[in-house]
């Protein structure tokens, strides 16, 4: 059968259910980075500043737990790490206990130049502060259409804070001015994939759209890791999901994967990241190897290439 422009068979016995083989013939073809310099990360800077962006335009895929929960693990390791929530849904404004109501940081920052030090609100958690959104953001992409600039605001503000070891900017779930600005203003993606059977929709035109980017406004531009959520062991459709991505990315999969839990589930609603929440959890455990990994990667710094590349 066709679906959304993939072509799927079933296969298998009886016993247990069958195996889904994927065709992606009709996808768009996506281009493959040229590997650029190990100089690329701004941690060769003399403030060792490295910008982490956190996108994928499908939604429900972990941006926000993924986002919170590096951050977190990455102090419990010695960094001072600052949250950009740019996501108008500001989930990762109340998933740190913090409110939506106005005054909007993230807002004031980028569409009225606010100064950053004005922006950040410390969370409960020491080492981790945060530029809040709120509901003021739902028409920010509308009105940074006329500004000067548009695409470079969030990197113009961010350049301004020397105070932190890692930045994490969590996108919106579109691939609209806001993420172009995240884009532009940092360092390396991480990419979360829900481990379902649409993972693979939309990667095409989030690839393209950061290739984009490094070709016309951020030449440092790396996708850093694909991050695996949401992992089910006990579903076969769940495993073969991970094997089909890491055929296509070989490269670019985190060993580290992330377990479908329900404590990570539940720390967005006591306001705290998972590494507080329960720090003995499967989660909190997941996010702390994918922090130590994302850190091996960055220290490497070896260049990396997007190889396997959906065609």
């Amino acid at each position: 059968m066709t679906q959304e422009g993939r072509e799927t068979s079933w296969t298998g016995g009886r016993r247990g259910p069958p195996r889904i083989e994927w065709r992606y013939e009709h996808l768009p073809s996506v281009p493959r980075f040229t590997p650029i310099s190990a100089g690329c990360f701004t941690c060769d800077r003399a403030d060792g500043l490295t910008v982490l962006v956190v996108s994928n335009q499908k939604g429900g895929v972990g941006k926000t737990t993924t986002a919170i929960s590096v951050g977190a693990a990455l102090v419990e390791h010695g960094q001072r790490v600052l949250i950009v929530d740019l996501d108008p849904q500001a989930n990762a404004t109340s998933g740190l206990g913090i409110s939506k109501a106005p005054p909007n940081h993230i807002y004031g920052l980028i569409l009225k130049e606010q100064p950053i030090d004005d922006s950040i609100i410390a969370t409960a958690v020491p080492g981790l502060d945060l530029i809040p959104s709120g509901p003021d953001m739902a028409g920010a992409e509308v009105e940074l259409v006329p500004l000067m600039a548009r695409e470079y605001r969030l990197r113009q503000a961010l350049r301004a804070t020397h105070d932190y070891d890692t930045i994490l900017v969590d996108c919106p779930p579109s691939l609209g001015l806001l993420t172009i600005n995240a884009l532009t203003a940092g360092d390396a993606v991480v990419i979360p994939v829900q481990c379902e059977y649409y993972a693979l929709e939309g990667l095409a035109q989030l690839l393209a759209t950061i290739e984009a980017v490094r070709a016309r406004l951020n030449s440092r531009l790396e996708v850093l890791a694909i991050v695996l959520t949401m992992e089910d062991r006990r579903n076969r459709l769940s495993l073969q999901v991970i094997d089909e991505v890491r055929n296509h990315f070989p490269t670019l999969v985190a060993d580290a994967r992330i377990p479908r839990a329900v404590r990570l589930a539940e720390a967005p609603s006591h306001g705290l990241p998972i590494s507080v929440y329960d720090r003995r959890s499967a989660g909190a455990q997941a996010y702390d190897d994918l922090a130590r990994e994302l850190s091996a990667r960055l220290r490497a710094k070896a260049p990396i290439a997007l190889g396997g590349a959906i065609a």
